[in-house]
């Protein structure tokens, strides 16, 4: 895993390591259970306060991204993969809630709407046929 802040960002180091960590998981580098690197070993590579580490560790813990177990380590959470499903499901339904609400003020019914979206997950090119 490579970590690189940079400190003419801007950006709060923790903040960049925090992502980074967060990045590394969702692009699969980092994988469930597998172990960071421990706190003092990486500020010293990165040369930066040990303290500023143990702070995105702690950030990540109280996300759900890793889990801190005292005397073995940071492992990524077996539920980080889970929580980045979760969120694009809420951001789907987002989605589909102003969907709903945009259709509904154009007077179309809760079963009319029920029926395009089953029209539209059996068959995406169904869309074009409508207009």
């Amino acid at each position: 895993m490579l970590l690189r802040p940079n400190p003419s960002s801007g950006v709060p180091i923790y903040l960049q390591l925090m992502e980074q960590v967060k990045h590394h998981i969702e692009t699969g580098a980092l994988r469930p259970g597998e172990q960071l690197p421990g706190i003092r070993p990486l500020a010293e590579e990165l040369v930066i306060n040990p303290n500023t580490v143990a702070k995105a560790y702690r950030e990540l813990e109280h996300e759900g991204v890793i889990e801190i177990r005292h005397g073995a380590g940071a492992f990524v959470s077996a539920t980080a993969r889970a929580k980045k499903a979760t969120d694009a499901l809420r951001a789907g339904q987002t989605l589909v809630a102003g969907t709903v609400e945009k259709l509904r003020a154009r007077g179309v019914t809760a079963e009319e709407i029920r029926r395009l979206f089953e029209a539209e997950l059996a068959d995406p090119e169904s869309n074009r046929r409508i207009r």
